[in-house]
């Protein structure tokens, strides 16, 4: 009988639910947290740059595949170590990895479009 069922409490009844970020939403956060990393050259965050090209999620690792404005950029190694920094600051990520691809190549077209147009681009 139905009545005889017991419901399943959903994540809002669960005692400290709304402190654990669900597994939809730890992406977004990443992307969040990847706005505190600046490219020192441009003063600018990695994710209004448009250097950062997705955010993977398996279990509690996430996987940041992102670009920079030049192969040799002088502050390469500083901006992937804050991108990894920032993502395991996210809580319920216990470890990032930072993927540099060069495909597609970065342009000032990937800046975002209030950012680039304050810029005068």
């Amino acid at each position: 009988m139905l009545s005889d069922m017991k419901e399943t409490p959903g994540a809002a009844d669960t005692p400290g639910a709304a402190d654990t970020p669900g597994v939809a939403d730890i992406p977004d956060l990443v992307r969040q947290a990847l706005r505190t990393v600046k490219d020192p050259e441009l003063g600018l965050n990695i994710v209004d740059l448009g250097l950062i090209y997705d955010v993977e999620q398996d279990g509690s690792s996430v996987t940041v595949t992102m670009t920079l404005t030049s192969p040799g950029c002088p502050a390469g190694s500083q901006i992937m170590e804050g991108a990894k920094a920032a993502a395991e600051s996210v809580s319920g990520v216990d470890a990032a990895s930072v993927n540099l691809v060069w495909k597609p190549f970065w342009t000032a077209d990937r800046i975002d479009p209030t950012v680039r147009s304050m810029m005068g681009f």
